[in-house]
């Protein structure tokens, strides 16, 4: 391979962004402790296409979007979520292609705690109707960790906490059209409130 024909601090920066992308499976460009990275592999994409091919893996460089995505062409390696937790992950999502709409590609989408509890509190869960801080911080804990989001504020329970929601959140569903993206996800948001959907079970989400 190339990289091991590279200097020893080319070498270390491969390392370090190669196990970003298998810990965290996003790289941001906008994200102050990624964006080095991001700019690293883009400059050297060749090699991060034939290393992470020889493990089995896709990598998917976004420009547009400033996104860098690592995915398992065998389907493997997926995050188990309880259900709540994949209904945040789809509410968080809404309000991306919402407020994006809004925006310039320059501008980062943020949104408060208090409109994520009210997207879920609209969808009338019976087994779960309010959405608890336990809950709810475990959820954004997770989201955070895999460069989802990030949250601007320390106390991510009070109303006017700031969630700064990254780009990285539409690749779990690819679809270049917001549009069609936006019915998709209100589609399966609608799913959790027909029945069969309610109970606390886990569920594979593609990470």
């Amino acid at each position: 391979m190339e990289i091991l024909n590279e200097s020893v601090v080319q070498k270390e920066k491969f390392r370090i962004a190669a196990n970003k992308l298998l810990n965290y499976c996003f790289i941001i460009k906008k994200k102050e402790d990624t964006r080095n990275d991001y700019i690293f592999i883009l400059q050297n994409k060749n090699l991060f296409i034939e290393y992470f091919d020889l493990l089995g893996y896709k990598i998917e460089i976004n420009e547009i979007q400033g996104v860098v995505a690592l995915t398992n062409v065998e389907g493997t390696g997926r995050l188990r979520l309880r259900k709540v937790e994949s209904i945040v992950l789809l509410i968080l999502r809404l309000l991306y292609i919402e407020k994006r709409k809004e925006l310039s590609l320059n501008e980062e989408v943020v949104v408060l705690s208090d409109e994520i509890h009210e997207k879920y509190n609209m969808l009338k869960i019976e087994s779960k109707s309010n959405l608890d801080k336990t809950v709810y911080r475990e959820a954004i804990r997770i989201f955070k960790r895999y460069n989802i989001i990030s949250n601007m504020d320390s106390d991510i329970t009070m109303s006017d906490a700031r969630i700064k929601i990254y780009p990285s959140v539409l690749f779990a569903v690819p679809n270049d059209n917001l549009t069609k993206m936006y019915d998709a996800v209100n589609e399966k948001l609608n799913k959790y409130l027909n029945g069969g959907e309610q109970n606390d079970d886990e569920e594979a989400v593609q990470d």
